[in-house]
């Protein structure tokens, strides 16, 4: 077993957050490169096995061969369904990094990145009919304008999609640096690369819907782990993390406690210990862990 291309963010924390169960059912929602996987492997005997998501094909690259180690090439929101196709129906322990895998930004084709010139993809599965291009291209100006403030917290996003717009009405926009050149005028030198990375950010969220299938997971997570179960989820954006802090704090993706049929209140998890953020040597040896975060729940 090797990892051969990510290098696992907060990796002993929240395999710590896990308490893993040598005999348990373990899912890793988001396999990537197979740092998380390959620790968690390491603590499960013959007799537990781990499940792990990654709707990318490249990530088939890095799988192990374990016999209790179980690939499914599919987007983690059908979790659930996929769990019970293998004959698991509760298991112990879930965890999930939800940021994109160093190898895809570090793909120039795969159109992540604003530093390399490629096509505008951001497509994490490969066959989704949406990609940045299209968004890009074709949404209305009020659609893109409500993207990119939502996704990307731009106080501006109306401003962005008048000159994108513009922009598109003369010439298809196709590739990064062609967006690039587009948006520059708009920012002081000193601030560009910040705001282009929320607007990529934004665009990478929309073409992957990725808010949506977050708050699916999470709901499909209460189900399907035992009473005393662990959840540890990594978040690198506070969009994400917020509504995994609400989910876990009350229930739901509002501020207030969800209330069952009676009027009792139904709150699946409880929060372990404080967020936790990575160490300065390790933001020192991996950049892309400066925002990250870990919150940890257990299931009542």
């Amino acid at each position: 077993m090797k990892s051969s291309y990510h290098l696992p963010v907060l990796l002993e924390e929240s395999i710590n957050g896990l308490k893993v169960y040598p005999k348990g059912v373990y899912v890793d929602a988001t396999f990537g490169g197979g740092g998380h996987s390959y620790e968690i492997l390491k603590n499960l005997s013959n007799e537990g096995s781990l499940i792990s998501f990654d709707q990318d094909p490249d990530s088939f690259n890095n799988t192990f061969d374990e016999t209790n180690f179980y690939f499914v090439n599919e987007n983690f929101k059908h979790m659930k369904r996929f769990l019970k196709n293998l004959g698991f129906s509760k298991v112990n322990g879930i965890l999930a990094d939800l940021g994109v895998s160093s190898f895809q930004i570090n793909t120039p084709e795969r159109g992540f990145s604003y530093r390399y010139n490629a096509g505008l993809d951001m497509r994490m599965n490969k066959k989704n009919d949406n990609c940045a291009m299209k968004v890009v291209n074709e949404y209305s100006l009020e659609k893109l304008s409500k993207v990119l403030f939502e996704y990307g917290d731009l106080k501006n996003s109306k401003k962005i999609s008048n000159q994108i717009f513009t922009a598109r009405s003369k010439e298809k926009i196709k590739t990064t640096f062609d967006l690039n050149k587009i948006l520059s005028p708009l920012f002081p030198e000193r601030y560009l690369n910040k705001n282009l990375s929320r607007i990529y950010q934004a665009i990478r969220i929309e073409v992957n819907k990725e808010l949506d299938v977050l708050k699916t997971f999470l709901e499909q997570s209460s189900q399907l782990l035992v009473p005393g179960g662990r959840l540890c989820i990594i978040s690198y954006h506070s969009l994400e993390d917020r509504l995994v802090k609400r989910f876990i704090n009350n229930g739901s993706f509002s501020n207030h406690k969800e209330k069952d049929f009676y009027g009792n209140f139904s709150v699946p998890f409880r929060k372990v210990g404080k967020m936790i953020q990575p160490s300065g040597s390790e933001i020192k040896e991996n950049i892309r862990a400066r925002s990250a975060k870990l919150r940890i729940a257990e299931k009542i």
